[in-house]
């Protein structure tokens, strides 16, 4: 065995093992204003605002709604939207569709009421990076302002984003947690002698009395994991021994959206509105918006109500409120109803995009 293959076996007990790869609990000291970390992985404090930072409800605040025509659909447009539907279906034929006889075309009332809450949240957690002399920002320049003074640029009005922002005077430096300063950690793989028993021979040196090819007769092989040296650098401080630690803020905002159309045909599938748009005939734009009062459609008064209120209840208490948009729109249905070869047939024209929706089709056979 040569000079250097023997160096492969030293053991330095001053090497430490691998601690914890996030800072225990009680490592790194409360900031005033962040209390509630423990330094441990997953520690994410929720900071509700300040009461003034959101605003309140006035009482006996309603919103008057205008009234609005119902749409109609001509008979070319329905038989163009469902030509358009069967052409896309290779089961289908378009014969049916093409001659086709229009009994009744039935515009139905269908109402969509949304609600928008833009709202803005800060949670807080501990980070580090490896400290290599960079500046340190820490409580000797002054007290960390609080989660909700921090100054940072709305984003254009309910778009959702994330935004981090290091908090001023919370960082300081303290030895490495995982390597206790050392830079190096212990390797697991050969507990820190650099050499792996040759698993061929099981450390032996021969194989079938015969000198084992794979370790050469030493019965014992260079630690692939550590290269031999039996220690590897610190994955946390990257060998720096440092740890520059800081409190990160993050600040999301978030449009918080809730549908609702009113379940009033059964033969149509609720669902389907999803994918369709409507006409926006009314927009209510505000800091807060109220309930909607002396629209037609009682529910949709009803509907607004309540999920105002719960907006309210669900955000104040966590989030800040800057602004809310609740909107009604017509969205066009349109139940025709035809006859084809001596049967009676129907089907939905939905959406400003014309989309189809039919229970049953005339003939599934691509042949006709």
């Amino acid at each position: 065995m040569d000079e250097k293959d023997e160096d492969l076996g030293t053991f330095d007990p001053n090497i430490p093992e691998e601690g914890p790869s996030a800072p225990p609990p009680g490592w790194l000291d409360d900031i005033h204003g962040y209390q509630g970390h423990q330094g441990g992985e997953g520690d994410n404090p929720l900071y509700p605002p300040p009461p003034a930072y959101n605003p309140q409800p006035e009482l006996n605040r309603n919103t008057l709604v205008p009234n609005v025509r119902v749409p109609t659909v001509s008979e070319d447009v329905a038989r163009d939207a469902l030509i358009k539907f069967v052409e896309s279906k290779w089961r289908y034929s378009s014969k049916p569709a093409r001659n086709l006889t229009f009994k009744e075309l039935k515009a139905i009332t269908v109402y969509r009421y949304r609600l928008e809450t833009y709202t803005e949240t800060r949670t807080s957690a501990w980070q580090f990076e490896p400290y290599n002399g960079q500046p340190v920002d820490g409580p000797q320049y002054g007290a960390s302002p609080p989660p909700w003074a921090i100054q940072v640029t709305l984003p254009q009005r309910y778009a959702d984003q994330v935004e981090k922002v290091r908090v001023p005077h919370s960082s300081f430096v303290k030895l490495c947690h995982k390597c206790n300063g050392c830079g190096n950690t212990r390797c697991n793989s050969c507990f820190g002698r650099g050499q792996k028993r040759c698993t061929f021979c099981h450390g032996h040196g021969r194989s079938r009395n015969k000198r084992c090819t794979s370790c050469h007769g030493r019965g014992r092989k260079r630690c692939l994991s550590c290269h031999g040296r039996g220690h590897k650098t610190c994955s946390v401080c990257h060998g720096s021994q440092n740890l520059l630690h800081f409190i990160l803020l993050t600040v999301t905002w978030k449009n918080n959206i809730d549908n609702f159309i009113p379940d009033r045909q059964p033969e149509f599938p609720d669902k389907n509105f999803e994918k369709v748009s409507g006409d926006p005939f009314f927009i209510d734009e505000n800091m807060l918006v109220y309930p909607i009062q002396g629209f037609p459609d009682q529910e949709i008064c009803d509907v607004s109500t309540k999920m105002i209120n719960d907006h309210l209840l669900r955000f104040t208490s966590t989030s800040r409120i800057l602004q809310q948009r609740q909107t009604i729109e017509l969205v066009p249905l349109t139940h025709a109803y035809y006859s084809y070869s001596g049967k009676d047939y129907s089907f939905f024209v939905y959406g400003t995009e014309n989309k189809v929706f039919t229970p049953k089709y005339p003939s599934a056979c691509t042949l006709l």
